[in-house]
C-alpha cells in the first residue's frame, strides 16, 4: 500500500516545532541556574570534627610510608604507639572519649543536620528537575495534540512507528513522521549534547536524568556529610599500626656507606 503523501503548513514549522524546541532548550537553561542557586555552600566542619578527620590521615600516611620512611626506627615506633593509646582512649573522638557502659552503635544520619541537608538538597534538586517537564508535557499535550511537525531525512522501519508518532492512530502514514508529543521526547534525550556545549559537562540540564532518578534516590546515597563511626575506624587502625611497624623500613639507614659507595670510595658489593 501506497504511504500517504503529506505537505505541511509552514506556520506548523513556525509556530508549533520551533516553540518546542526553544522552549525546551530554554527551561533546560534555567533549570540549571535555578539548581545552581539552591545549592547551599557546604558548612564548615567544626575543630573538634577536623581534629578527628585529621588524626585518622595521619595515621594513614604514617602507615603509607612505613617501607620506605624517613623517620628513624626509634621516633617512629614513638609516634605510632602514642597514636594507638591516643586511639585506644579515644582523644581525638570529637564526643570525647566513649562511655564504658555505652552501646556502640552505628550513627543515624537523620539526626546529622549535615545529612539532612544533603537529602533536602537532593529532593529540591528532584523537583526542579520533574516539574517543568511534567508542566511542558502538559502544555504539548493541551495545544498541539495530533500535530505532525517534521519528516526525518532518513527511512526508518516500521519498529520506530509507535516512538515517532505517539498520539496519532494512522496505521498508513509513512514512519519518518513525527508527531508533537515525540518530537517532544525527541528533544528530551537529544539536547544533552547541546547542554554540554552551552553549559559544560557538568551541568543541571540533563533531562535523561528525570527517567531514572527518584525523587527519593538522594535519601539513599551516602552523603559527603554522612557521619562514620570513628570509633571504630581508630581500633581498626590501631591493627594497622601494630603491623606497619614490623614493616618499617629506615631509608636513612647506613646512608654514611650508601654515599661513599656511590661515588666511589668504598668497593661495590
Amino acid at each position: 500500500m501506497d504511504r500517504l503523501s503529506l505537505y505541511l503548513d509552514p506556520q506548523i514549522r513556525d509556530w508549533v516545532l520551533f516553540p518546542i524546541t526553544l522552549v525546551m532548550i530554554l527551561v533546560g537553561i534555567l533549570r540549571h541556574y535555578v539548581v545552581i542557586l539552591l545549592q547551599s555552600p557546604p558548612k564548615k566542619l567544626s575543630r573538634a570534627a577536623t581534629r578527628e578527620q585529621r588524626a585518622l590521615t595521619r595515621s594513614q600516611i604514617l602507615r603509607a610510608t612505613s617501607s620506605n620512611s624517613p623517620i628513624p626506627p626509634s621516633y617512629y615506633k614513638a609516634i605510632s604507639q602514642n597514636l594507638s593509646e591516643a586511639y585506644k582512649a579515644g582523644t581525638y573522638l570529637k564526643d570525647g572519649p566513649p562511655k564504658a557502659d555505652a552501646q556502640s552503635s552505628a550513627p543515624n544520619p537523620l539526626s546529622d543536620p549535615a545529612a539532612m541537608d544533603g537529602m533536602m538538597a537532593g529532593m529540591k534538586t528532584q523537583m526542579v528537575m520533574m516539574v517543568p517537564q511534567m508542566v511542558i508535557m502538559g502544555w504539548i499535550n493541551f495545544f498541539f495534540q495530533g500535530f505532525v511537525l517534521i519528516k526525518l531525512p532518513f527511512p526508518l522501519t516500521l519498529g520506530f512507528k509507535s516512538m515517532l508518532q505517539r498520539g496519532i492512530d494512522t496505521p498508513d502514514m509513512d514512519v519518518r513522521w513525527v508527531s508533537s508529543l515525540s518530537w517532544y521526547f525527541l528533544n528530551f534525550f537529544g539536547l544533552n549534547g547541546l547542554y554540554r556545549l552551552i553549559l559544560g559537562g557538568d551541568n543541571a540540564a540533563d533531562s535523561s536524568r528525570d527517567m531514572t532518578t527518584s525523587p527519593f534516590a538522594a535519601m539513599g546515597n551516602a552523603q559527603p556529610g554522612q557521619p562514620q563511626d570513628f570509633n571504630k575506624l581508630f581500633k581498626a587502625e590501631r591493627d594497622n599500626l601494630e603491623f606497619a611497624e614490623g614493616l618499617h623500613n629506615w631509608v636513612g639507614e647506613n646512608m654514611d656507606t650508601k654515599i661513599l659507595r656511590k661515588y666511589g670510595k668504598l668497593a661495590a658489593l
